[in-house]
């Protein structure tokens, strides 16, 4: 996002600099306590201390998990469009990544159980789920969640549910649901990726982590990273402490401003057909469907306008584009209003 990061993480990565010696670091009893607490307040989810594995980032858990879970051959199983490193993961092992479309029906987005049923064979192993999703902003439901697990628990596949946007929950009324609560064996067969990192905005810092309640699991997870994903950057244990002990007051006036810009950005994109989007519940992402206004490649044609939109065909999903609505609400309208007169020009 185009924001500062908290004052609370600014302070404390000031109070490192000041410190002066910067060695290798490991996670403080403090660090564990404030991140089951977070868990625990705004997903009612309650870890023990040894489920928690160090991740430098949670791109790297979606590779350890592929290499971990399946075997050179195997398939990794997931719904598109999705972030292009979910679709780059398998294959860096010589993993095969199967996709399965999403399902878009007057307006809304959702899993199609069939096709995801029927895209299983003898050799799928891993699911990797993206919830919050994305690029396309969905809040997955319980109903939703449950009738995925229930299809990977009959195929015994290993669910690894990437959950890094789970704080930014948009809709009010709504609540984001950690994949592993959903049953005893949903939480064994579920390696959970976690970071404060979108949430509090310092990606740069490289802090994760994965929750793998499953022994045997966490012990594969660790063994496929043994000597080739470093540890946790220093400055990224201390800006995860200080955004988990002092980062809400943030977190909610965050909230707030990303909403009004989430509506913003609806009422802008129903104002320029034949653009759309479905609703954003959760993240600072718009998908938006360009499909239908004739162009090989309206990336481009939005960027000659002066507005950096991503490429849905990077995320498998070709004609759409994403835009990232974190951002200062008068930058935001300005690309807005470039948008509008470019579709006016055409």
């Amino acid at each position: 996002m185009d924001f500062l990061s908290p004052p609370a993480v600014i302070r404390a990565l000031r109070d490192r600099v000041a410190h002066g010696v910067f060695g290798y670091a490991h996670a403080s009893d403090e660090l564990v306590a404030a991140i089951r607490d977070n868990l625990q307040a705004r997903c009612n989810w309650t870890i023990q201390p040894e489920w928690i594995v160090w991740l430098p980032g949670l791109v790297s858990g979606l590779n350890i998990v592929c290499r971990a879970f399946a075997e050179p051959g195997d398939d990794v199983l997931m719904a598109v469009p999705i972030y292009p490193p979910f679709l780059a993961a398998p294959t860096n092992s010589d993993r095969n990544g199967v996709t399965v479309p999403l399902a878009y029906n007057n307006g809304r987005w959702t899993f199609d159980f069939d096709r995801i049923e029927s895209a299983i064979t003898p050799r799928t192993r891993v699911f990797l789920l993206c919830s919050p999703h994305n690029p396309i902003g969905r809040l997955w439901s319980r109903e939703e969640l449950t009738t995925l697990v229930e299809i990977c628990a009959r195929h015994n596949i290993t669910i690894c549910s990437d959950e890094v946007h789970s704080q930014l929950i948009l809709d009010e009324d709504k609540r984001h649901i950690p994949t592993a609560t959903l049953s005893a064996d949903t939480a064994d067969r579920t390696v959970t990726l976690c970071a404060p990192s979108k949430t509090y905005n310092f990606p740069g810092l490289h802090f994760g982590y994965a929750v793998i309640s499953n022994a045997e699991l966490r012990a594969r997870f660790k063994k496929a990273m043994a000597g080739i994903v470093p540890h946790i950057n220093l400055f990224g244990l201390v800006a995860g402490l200080a955004a988990y002990r002092e980062g809400h007051d943030w977190l909610e006036a965050l909230l707030r401003y990303l909403r009004t810009n989430r509506d913003l950005v609806e009422q802008a994109i129903a104002g320029m057909p034949p653009l759309s989007m479905a609703h954003v519940e959760a993240t600072y992402l718009a998908w938006i469907d360009a499909r239908r206004i004739g162009l090989d490649n309206p990336a481009k044609f939005f960027e000659q306008a002066g507005v950096g939109l991503a490429d849905g065909k990077e995320f498998a999903g070709p004609g759409f584009l994403r835009l990232t609505f974190g951002t200062p609400r008068a930058l935001l309208t300005k690309a807005l209003q470039r948008m509008k007169t470019a579709m006016g020009n055409r």
